[in-house]
């Protein structure tokens, strides 16, 4: 692939997969299928306000179909006989059809909890009276100063527009896929686009994967790369969002669109971080403003770049039509006369085409994944608020397909007889192949143990709008009762993302009946591992609800976090483990450091590195101070024995120690199983889940 005067190297062009690796590492694949969940034809006998009954098969397709009036309020009177479809120009007939409606209010007994695992996520995406939205912050591709322009038409609709119950995430170009979490977080989400800010032509390196690059390409190729990273991100959050459940979701990008290759006045010859990091026409070397006006090389080299742009934006709206994810791109540009102001020394006519390009890029993709585009317009409230109105009401009509597996795209048209409506809904479908249906009818594989899956949940990434990182740990307190022990750390921010950092962090810790058990301010206060805080509190056994609001150098709450810890009697006359501790050396002599004498705080991650080597300790209580034995097991992410692992008993006390080099292990997801025993007693065990790098 080549960029006007610039040859890219094969290597440098994998600098787009690289820099989003991750980004398929948890998308759940889901296969290419029109729609995964058929339909029954309503029983005649059925009371008349039940809803259809769906059944599972491959050969149903379900269309999502949005009916409004001309001032684009929906439509929700029509019936079953109302809709027409066509598949490849064939009449189809619907089976049923279900109108879904969301109340934004929130009902009486609704809860709002915090999601913090890849379970807490599609347990509250399943409920359809949640709308699910994304907000996909472009900032490769906007300008700095119209990045300015987003941020309070998109706060204003996240604070106004959406309702209590609805599931918000957002994510950057480099956002790993693991990081981007809907959540009811909605606070979060703002604060992220308070950071925003667009890096459109501005080539300072943010983070070491850009600067793997930036030193060494050219501007244009260097253009060619983010536009590559941007919509592999777009395409493997569509097939998450896809994941979550089949009904309607919102990506709402924030972009002013893409362009197939820079105007000769902004091409230079030197790397992208010499040329210019500030702007447009930072080093350009052609500096005649006409250079692209009229010259034939110039437009056949546009015409070979725009045929490969369209491959790659065709790639990103076929996955989210197979997700069934509708994107409503959102212009800061309002009503632009050009791309380029006239400080850029490039002339109008090609300013206008370089404009003409990126908006049809976001028409296309919102054409083609039924959104709606929201370009060349200086409100942009407005229009947004038309994205809660087409997720509030729509249809769910469904029809048996004849093209059930031939793993090709069939068009879908839908009508009502109803003049005076506009009708909207998705392009199509990607039927299964038979590939897909014996996968799909394949019996489930034996997964883990369900204690083995809950360790493993603990240690998931979370959303990149987390601050910190935290551990509770329980054992018993020098009078003898149950103590509670909570450590944080402060995570890094994600690449590209500006933030605050969390400096405190207030706990408010109740019980069941809503007495206050703790509360109180732990600030930054250790030294390791990552300047965070510690506090120890007695607690009685049993379930404690835990409120975390993180603070930072400023007034107010940067994010909330609610968590429920069920605490353990081990005052009880029974076997009972502590939770373990861990800690971790990089050397030698920080290893003997530990065993010294009395350690730190514990760590709070369970991330590590393969030259990392771990100190874990437990206590074991046992009735009338019985002898206990204790034994510990590594085990793979399937619950499977890979290894017994030394264990040190106390020479007086009851707390054991495990010393465990991780240098003999592959990069991966690992278990700690520490069992104890003891005569006449129920052996116990605790699980330490840890996650190994290179």
């Amino acid at each position: 692939m080549k960029a006007m005067g610039t040859t890219v190297p094969r290597t440098l062009l994998v600098c787009a997969a690289i820099a989003c690796a991750t980004l398929g590492t948890s998308a759940r694949q889901q296969p290419a299928t029109p729609a995964p969940a058929p339909v029954q034809p309503a029983q005649p006998s059925a009371p008349p306000d039940q809803q259809p009954v769906f059944r599972a098969g491959i050969d149903t397709v379900r269309v999502d179909v949005i009916v409004t009036d001309r001032q684009g309020n929906p439509v929700t009177d029509l019936k079953l006989e109302d809709f027409q479809i066509e598949e490849d120009g064939k009449p189809q007939k619907a089976d049923t059809f279900r109108l879904v409606r969301v109340d934004t209010t929130t009902q009486p007994g609704d809860t709002q909890r915090s999601i913090r695992s890849r379970n807490d996520e599609d347990t509250a995406a399943a409920d359809e009276r949640r709308r699910i939205f994304m907000v996909f912050l472009d900032d490769y591709h906007v300008m700095r100063d119209r990045g300015m322009v987003l941020k309070k038409p998109v706060i204003d609709f996240i604070a106004n527009q959406l309702g209590p119950s609805d599931l918000l995430g957002v994510m950057h170009p480099l956002t790993p896929i693991d990081g981007a979490v809907v959540t009811g977080n909605h606070q979060g989400v703002i604060n992220a686009v308070e950071k925003f800010e667009g890096r459109r032509y501005n080539y300072e390196p943010v983070n070491a994967t850009e600067a793997g690059y930036v030193y060494r390409l050219t501007p244009d190729a260097i253009e060619m790369i983010r536009r590559q990273v941007t919509f592999t991100a777009i395409r493997g959050i569509c097939t998450k969002m896809g994941a979550l459940r089949e009904g309607r979701k919102s990506l709402i990008l924030l972009s002013e669109g893409y362009n197939s290759m820079l105007p000769p006045q902004m091409r230079s010859s030197l790397p992208g971080a010499v040329a210019g990091v500030s702007g447009v026409g930072g080093g350009g070397a052609n500096r005649d403003p006409f250079a692209a006006d009229g010259n034939i090389n110039e437009d056949r080299a546009r015409f070979g770049q725009d045929i490969d742009m369209m491959r790659e934006l065709q790639d990103v709206w076929d996955a989210c039509n197979r997700g069934n994810v509708s994107i409503y791109p959102v212009d800061p540009r309002g009503l632009a006369a050009g791309a380029f102001d006239i400080t850029s020394n490039i002339s109008i006519r090609t300013s206008q085409q370089y404009l003409t390009q990126s908006q049809d890029t976001l028409r296309d993709l919102a054409g083609n994944t039924d959104g709606r585009a929201i370009v060349n317009r200086n409100d942009l409230a407005a229009g947004m608020r038309q994205i809660v109105r087409d997720s509030s009401a729509y249809y769910l009509v469904a029809y048996t397909t004849q093209a059930a597996t031939d793993g090709k795209f069939h068009e879908i048209r839908v009508r009502v007889k109803r003049p005076g409506v506009q009708v909207r809904h998705r392009k199509g479908f990607w039927a299964f192949t038979n590939e897909d249906v014996k996968r799909a009818m394949a019996p489930p594989r034996a997964g883990p143990a369900a204690e083995i899956t809950k360790a493993l949940t603990a240690i998931a990434p979370m959303t990149n709008r987390r601050y910190i990182r935290t551990w509770f740990g329980t054992d018993q307190g020098p009078d003898g009762g149950n103590r509670v022990t909570f450590l944080w750390e402060p995570l890094p921010p994600t690449p590209g993302v500006r933030r605050d950092e969390a400096r405190r962090v207030t706990v408010l810790a109740t019980s069941p009946s809503g007495d206050i058990v703790y509360r109180g301010r732990v600030p930054s206060e250790l030294a390791s591992p990552g300047n965070g805080g510690i506090i120890r509190f007695n607690a009685p056994p049993g379930k404690l609800g835990v409120r975390l609001t993180i603070e930072g150098d400023g007034t107010g709450a940067l994010d909330t976090e609610d968590r429920d810890v069920t605490l353990p009697d081990l005052t009880a006359p029974e076997l009972r483990l502590s939770t373990p501790q861990v800690w971790f050396a990089r050397n030698a002599r920080e290893f003997q450091a530990l065993t010294a004498g009395t350690p730190p705080a514990p760590a709070a991650t369970r991330d590590f590195r393969r030259t990392d080597r771990l100190l874990v300790r437990v206590d074991a209580y046992s009735p009338a101070n019985a002898p206990a034995q204790v034994t510990v097991q590594l085990l793979n992410q399937q619950g499977t024995k890979m290894a017994d692992i030394p264990v040190t008993a106390p020479a007086e006390g009851q707390t054991y120690s495990i010393d465990l080099p991780l240098a003999s292990l592959a990069p991966g997801q690992y278990l700690i199983e520490i069992t104890a025993n003891s005569e006449g007693h129920k052996p116990v065990t605790e699980l330490v889940a840890l996650r190994l790098g290179s």
